[in-house]
């Protein structure tokens, strides 16, 4: 009988984890950002404005994202980052404009709106140069969020200290990452059923994709096992976890066969502080929704104080 918080999951922390994530983030910002901003009439409600985004990320390469603002009450408005999930396409955030706040919903390279450049596919970002945490897919994944942070705090219309962060699966996993990695400016953390926690611990709890990427690669490359939980070993959000000071609402499903919870539960225990943590019985990778949709709306505005209704 599986007891998903109370089992053991550890993840070697490379030495120089931070100097590596240091310098990413330094590569990345080195590059001037570029924001573009065009209206979208036709996606555009009398309540909301939508905006076509376009920006610089790492390796100079031009990332997509919706961004979407009350059309009516008291700016600044809180702001907020919206994080897909591994195979879903961002929606258009209009409904968290209409409960008031100015929100950017990103597509990382890759996604459809992003993949000019770098498109590995679903399957395939998973283990997109695996073998080497330089040239790892997901590097530029993880940049390219750090970087729509950015995006929002150079609009005027946003209160930078009231930034917020929500997701679930690998929106959930990014939320907590990108909140490590820019700590200075993130207030708060909505993080459903978190991806990329425990990565390596994930492979062998489940037999579901995304993680089976990695299972099927190492049938094939046996031999790349070591370089393969090295690589990872830097993109962990255990790992990350302990540079996370915004408060961090995680949610789980408990019977979650796509990131177990037994990850979930790690990725908790590794935040520095106290932090809320909703569990769902017999609830899968959904974590709860629709119903927990609610219990983030309360925890996003009671870090983010908008004006509802706006």
């Amino acid at each position: 009988m599986r007891d998903p918080e109370a089992a053991t999951i550890e993840v070697p922390r490379p030495a120089d984890f931070d100097e590596f994530w240091a310098e990413s983030v330094a590569a990345c910002t080195a590059l001037p950002l570029r924001p573009s901003f065009e209206y979208a009439p036709g996606l555009s409600t009398d309540t909301v404005a939508v905006y076509d985004v376009r920006y610089t990320s790492y390796q100079g390469v031009r990332v997509a994202a919706w961004y979407t603002t009350p059309r009516d009450g008291p700016a600044p408005y809180p702001g907020l980052v919206t994080i897909p999930g591994y195979i879903s396409e961002p929606d258009v955030p209009r409904r968290w404009s209409e409960l008031g706040y100015a929100a950017l919903a990103v597509a990382p390279r890759g996604k459809l709106r992003s993949n000019a450049v770098f498109d590995p596919g679903y399957p395939g970002l998973l283990t997109h140069n695996i073998v080497d945490h330089h040239t790892y897919g997901y590097r530029g994944f993880y940049l390219d969020v750090v970087r729509a942070v950015d995006v929002l705090a150079g609009r005027s219309e946003v209160d930078t200290s009231r930034i917020g962060l929500q997701g679930s699966s690998q929106g959930g996993g990014l939320g907590i990452t990108t909140a490590a990695l820019r700590p200075e400016a993130i207030a708060c953390v909505s993080a459903g059923a978190p991806y990329l926690c425990g990565i390596m611990a994930a492979t062998r709890l489940t037999r579901s994709y995304p993680y089976e990427e990695i299972t099927e690669y190492l049938r094939v490359h046996p031999d790349h096992a070591p370089l393969v939980a090295e690589t990872v070993s830097y993109y962990d959000g255990i790992n990350f976890a302990p540079k996370v000071r915004a408060p961090v609402m995680i949610y789980l499903g408990l019977e979650d066969d796509v990131c177990p919870p037994e990850t979930g539960f790690a990725v908790h225990r590794a935040l520095p502080g106290e932090h809320p943590l909703h569990t769902y019985p017999r609830c899968a990778h959904h974590a709860g929704l629709p119903r927990v949709m609610t219990v983030v709306e309360e925890f996003l505005a009671e870090h983010l104080a908008p004006e509802v209704g706006a």
